[in-house]
């Protein structure tokens, strides 16, 4: 199991060294915009449009490595002071009962709308912008996707601890 685990780890592992780079794109970008705005008077729908874009590949394809590096927001008014084997069943719990069924049923109630808008290759969101609304549509089944498959890897991790075997919380990053 925890060969699998680290396997399925490695998907999100790649896709979050990727996706980081799109922070530092996206303020370069946003400055140029601001340079061009009310240095030069210029302004472009296109660029302003890309930040968004991504801003929004950002979030939404680095959800998942945000899950492998333990950094997701947690409510832990039990969780902090709990021992490993009740943290390990919160986790379970979180995983099977809440995240992969939520991202599935995002995944299944997303899916015609993705599909529609690739399938006539959606255009922009304003006159003048970028005419990809369809690749930003098609962010959502990957942002369930990428989380269904860390929301296993960690799964695993907790089944192995409540087994009894060794004890491996932290993510690889």
């Amino acid at each position: 199991m925890q060969r699998l685990a680290d396997r399925l780890d490695l998907v999100n592992h790649w896709t979050g060294m990727t996706v980081r780079w799109f922070a530092l794109l996206m303020v370069l970008l946003q400055f140029g915009v601001v340079l061009l705005r009310y240095v030069f008077g210029f302004s472009f729908i296109a660029l302003n449009e890309s930040v968004l874009y991504l801003h929004s590949g950002l979030f939404m394809l680095g959800a998942g490595y945000t899950l492998l590096v333990d950094r997701h927001v947690r409510v832990d008014i039990f969780y902090a002071a709990a021992k490993d084997t009740a943290k390990a069943r919160i986790d379970a719990f979180g995983y099977t009962v809440l995240a992969i069924p939520s991202m599935a049923a995002l995944l299944y109630w997303t899916w015609p709308s993705v599909v529609n808008s690739v399938s006539m290759m959606e255009g922009a969101i304003s006159v003048g912008g970028i005419p990809a609304v369809w690749l930003l549509k098609s962010l959502i089944p990957a942002f369930c996707l990428l989380l269904i498959i860390q929301s296993v890897a960690c799964l695993l991790r907790q089944m192995i601890i409540l087994r009894g075997g060794a004890e491996d919380r932290g993510a690889q990053s």
